[in-house]
């Protein structure tokens, strides 16, 4: 499965590819399979994004995205020393992927 990520251009938030627009949250994100590198030239191009680029992900059993490697694990969570500081501080499961 492959997913696309980028920052957005005004806030410098990451973001995850949802199959019309950008979202801050990964579980938005759709698989983008051989698409990739076309959608992220298109957005590019579009002013929208910075750098897209297209990562490894995998479904997760209750139907969860979650990028395959850590780097982007991290980039999909927030900051990893201060988890109040997390995209979800409240949701219990948000720091619960396995590294």
């Amino acid at each position: 499965m492959k997913i696309l990520t980028g920052n957005d251009l005004k806030t410098g938030a990451v973001t995850w590819w949802t199959g019309q627009d950008w979202s801050i949250h990964v579980e938005d994100a759709v698989d983008v399979g051989d698409e990739a590198d076309a959608i992220a030239a298109r957005e590019e191009g579009a002013r929208r994004v910075n750098s897209p680029y297209a990562i490894d992900a995998v479904r997760e059993d209750n139907g969860g995205i979650r990028p395959a490697h850590i780097k982007d694990r991290i980039r999909a969570l927030g900051p990893t020393v201060r988890p109040d500081l997390t995209l979800k501080p409240a949701d219990p499961e948000a720091g619960n992927w396995v590294i």
